[in-house]
């Protein structure tokens, strides 16, 4: 049996700030080792197991991640399959809605998986051991969950209440209820139980049974949903869905729309490792405390702390914690985050304080990630600004030009062929070239290894939209 892997991708993940911001979410960060959480989610998700391969995947996201995710997948060696771009986020349901339609579209008998794309899985095997058996669910019209085998009393997570005690072989049980997130004593209690486990939001189920349960439980989901892939636009190897039909549907997750009412309901117990990094203190419980219960990454040092998570994000930056108990510091170029351990879940608090005083730092990330590399702003003042540009192999900036400023670029690796007006030229490490006010220009790496330069714009106004595209192979307007 081939199963489709649903790779959802457009979360802003607020509770790993200053690290995973709304323009670049946890998902792309290499927050557990060298692959990001979408690379490892990826990977997960191919190859075969018992009685099943992975077929490509679908991943749903929006547009201004579309070519991070597709230079993401290529990194690690996935030939991208549908990339469907959502026109805003709408929340799980209209998105699981539409991968399925997607799916049945090009095969009735379709089987999904369906999984968020930050999670941390690290016994792979016992996964795909897990997804084994829950076809045999699948194949009795049975929709499946997966539900993680509580390790603590966490108060993060919803809770799956199974109908039954856990077999020995592990097979789908019926699902009894949803519990949401409880409180400490609460949970508590379910840990003692024994027959909840926590809801991982990990789906597996015939396209055609997911889609007759929305019909049943969800029906007004089913026309915006459908009109919005009627009307979708192919995009330079993505599917646009329609904006107007899709702000229709409703902002509504899966549970709530379907999986709480349907009667079809199974889990899958698993007992091996999960975590959805909900928090720092996630992410320190993940990378593995020493005897002293302290993180330290290797831009940051420790002296005489204990249960404390100390990072630095920055090659320019040295994190040093003295005496710290049970304190979380992250730092990056723009932000540094220094909070209680137990206050991990108030990081979202941060991002809403900043939103409210106007700081970029909110949402922004310091390096702007486009699909033909990545800028990062090195010095702003009144009247200039000093970026550093990478432009991957063989990629090209848009054809420009600007109102309000000039531009000098100076290239410090690899070598840039660059056009101003009529003239085109290659220019190679320590040399630089001047761009006027109102010349039309662009920059292409025709090497193979990464071009990098140094840009120093000066003018009346040096912000991100001072610009005319007059050709971009990436197709942006």
């Amino acid at each position: 049996m081939t199963i489709t892997p649903i790779l959802l991708c457009g979360g802003s993940g607020t509770r790993l700030w200053p690290l995973s911001r709304k323009s670049y979410p946890k998902q792309f960060v290499p927050l557990m080792g060298e692959e990001t959480l979408f690379q490892a989610s990826a990977k997960r998700l191919t190859g075969q197991g018992d009685g099943f391969e992975f077929g490509a995947p679908v991943v749903l996201t929006n547009s201004d991640f579309r070519f991070i995710v597709t230079e993401q997948l290529q990194a690690v060696g996935i030939d991208p399959g549908a990339i469907v771009i959502e026109p805003e986020g709408r929340n799980t349901a209209p998105a699981v809605l539409a991968a399925a339609l997607h799916a049945q579209a090009r095969d009735p008998e379709a089987v999904l998986l369906v999984a968020p794309s930050d999670h941390v899985v690290p016994d792979v095997a016992a996964f795909h051991a897990a997804i084994a058996r829950g076809l045999e669910a699948v194949r009795a019209g049975q929709l499946v969950t997966f539900g993680i085998t509580p390790s603590h009393a966490e108060t993060a997570y919803g809770y799956l209440e199974l109908a039954d005690a856990p077999q020995a072989t592990g097979a789908a049980v019926a699902l009894k209820k949803f519990v949401e997130k409880p409180d400490a004593a609460r949970a508590a209690d379910m840990l003692a139980a024994g027959n909840f486990k926590w809801n991982a939001g990990i789906f597996l189920f015939a396209a055609k049974d997911i889609i007759a349960a929305f019909r049943a439980h969800a029906g007004d989901l089913i026309a915006p949903v459908e009109a919005a892939l009627q009307q979708a636009q192919a995009d330079l190897g993505f599917l646009r869905l329609a904006p107007e039909p899709w702000g229709q549907a409703a902002d509504i997750s899966i549970d709530y729309a379907v999986m709480e009412h349907a009667d079809n309901l199974s889990v899958v117990p698993f007992d091996a490792a999960w975590s959805d990094l909900g928090g720092w203190d996630a992410v320190w419980r993940e990378s593995g405390p020493d005897a002293q219960g302290v993180v330290a990454s290797a831009g940051a040092t420790a002296i005489d702390c204990r249960d404390t998570l100390l990072r630095s994000e920055s090659e320019r930056l040295e994190v040093v914690g003295i005496g710290l108990d049970g304190i979380i510091a992250v730092a990056m170029n723009d932000a540094v985050l220094v909070a209680d351990k137990s206050r991990a879940q108030d990081v979202k608090k941060a991002v809403s304080a900043l939103k409210a005083k106007g700081a970029t730092q909110a949402t922004a990330f310091p390096k702007d990630h486009r699909p033909w590399g990545w800028f990062e702003s090195l010095v702003v003042g009144g009247r200039f600004q000093v970026k550093r540009i990478l432009v991957h192999p063989g990629a090209s900036l848009s054809l420009q030009s600007h109102f309000h400023r000039s531009e000098h670029w100076i290239v410090v690796e690899g070598t840039a062929r660059v056009t101003v007006d009529d003239e085109v030229k290659l220019v190679t490490e320590n040399e630089s070239v001047y761009i006027p006010l109102g010349a039309v220009h662009r920059m292409e790496n025709p090497g193979r290894v990464p071009m990098v330069l140094i840009e120093v714009q000066t003018g009346s106004y040096v912000g991100e939209d001072d610009i005319v595209r007059y050709e971009d192979v990436y197709a942006r307007t």
